[in-house]
């Protein structure tokens, strides 16, 4: 006999935590299923900081996601015995009218958030770890800063197991099918049933919604952690979260935190493609090359003896954008996916919007662009 659940979540990393947590809030008797420990380092959950930013340069339209987030990173914070989220400030820079500048200037304005127009001396007067183009300009917005991605998954796990929710580690999820009464899910370890699915399963989002084969695909990102020469000019006090475009692509940063050096990478590392069970985890020199020669120039302080490096995976969508939406042949299941190298900071509000799928099939927040079927 297989057990029963009102709700079943596959995957318990950034998306699936949070989303146990707040079935399980809700009530719902819910089981949570994670292939790896909880938390792990194989998927997007994971490498000790993650930016957390309000000027959001892609679309204006996440902001008011974004302050959900905010709001719900610190009820979650207030109830657990860490600090979550830390405030230092976000800098997004670039060539003058480069999007990423122009965009994140956007946001500020339609959602009445506080920044500044800085100029590339002006940025490295204030925050001297800085040594961008003379042309290069940044937009300074006070209230981004990152948050400790395990730290967070671990509270949501917290929170979730309090509300009475299940969740098994190291057992991995064969296949599941839709039944009469719901679905069925069936793991290396036995056989599940639920009233209500949700699909949270990272870079492995494809192998379970077929739909979603060569729209959600996983992608090898590496970064790493260099000590700096001026260990000063890189602490949270004076070295805020970044982003840059450049000519060879676009980066993005962190001041020193929990680990020596100061953590960087590139977008889209080395646009390599993969299989999410069967890559390169470990980083070669050939990465370590591509960062070093980014740091020497654009931050020759930061730019001392490699401390660390680690791949993650990104899974991005054709558009950039994500998988927010209900199967529409199985309306009893939900899918959080595409979180194209950008999500974590909404991992809190997306469990929550994943929760109202699920039960509801539908939700308040708007994410009518966040549709499964909009590329058809």
């Amino acid at each position: 006999m297989s057990e029963r659940y009102d709700a079943i979540v596959l995957g318990v990393g950034g998306m699936g935590s949070a989303t146990v947590a707040h079935l399980a809030t809700r009530g719902v008797d819910v089981l949570g299923l994670e292939r790896y420990d909880v938390p792990h380092a194989y998927g997007s959950s994971h490498g000790i900081t993650r930016t957390f930013r309000l000027a959001y340069a892609e679309d204006p339209a996440y902001v008011p996601l974004l302050r959900r987030a905010e709001t719900l990173w610190r009820d979650l914070e207030d109830e657990h015995d860490r600090q979550l989220l830390y405030r230092t400030g976000s800098v997004d820079a670039g060539p003058p009218s480069d999007w990423l500048v122009e965009g994140s200037m956007r946001s500020c304005e339609e959602h009445d958030l506080e920044f500044e127009r800085l100029s590339s001396d002006d940025l490295a007067e204030r925050f001297p770890g800085f040594r961008l183009p003379e042309e290069y300009e940044a937009i300074y917005q006070p209230d981004g800063g990152f948050l400790r991605p395990e730290e967070c998954t671990v509270a949501h796990v917290d929170r979730a197991h309090r509300a009475g929710a299940t969740i098994r580690a190291r057992e991995r999820v064969v296949d599941w099918r839709p039944t009469d009464g719901g679905i069925r899910v069936e793991t290396d370890h036995g056989a599940y049933e639920a009233d209500r699915l949700v699909i949270t399963a990272g870079p492995w989002a494809a192998n379970f919604v077929d739909v979603l084969e060569g729209i959600a695909v996983p992608e090898r990102q590496v970064v790493t952690w260099l000590q700096p020469n001026e260990p000063d000019y890189f602490e949270p006090e004076r070295f805020p979260v970044w982003n840059l475009g450049t000519s060879d692509g676009r980066f993005y940063g962190f001041p020193v935190f929990g680990v020596p050096g100061f953590k960087f990478g590139r977008y889209h590392h080395r646009e390599e493609s993969v299989n999410p069970d069967a890559f390169e985890h470990e980083p070669t020199q050939a990465d370590e090359r591509l960062l070093r020669q980014f740091a020497r120039e654009y931050f020759p302080d930061g730019a001392g003896p490699t401390m660390r490096m680690e791949t993650c995976l990104f899974t991005n969508t054709p558009d950039g954008h994500f998988v927010l939406d209900t199967l529409p042949e199985h309306p009893q299941v939900a899918v959080g996916a595409g979180f194209s190298g950008h999500g974590f900071k909404f991992a809190s509000v997306i469990g929550e919007i994943l929760a109202d799928l699920a039960l509801e099939g539908e939700t308040d927040h708007d994410v009518d662009a966040f549709s499964i079927d909009r590329f058809e």
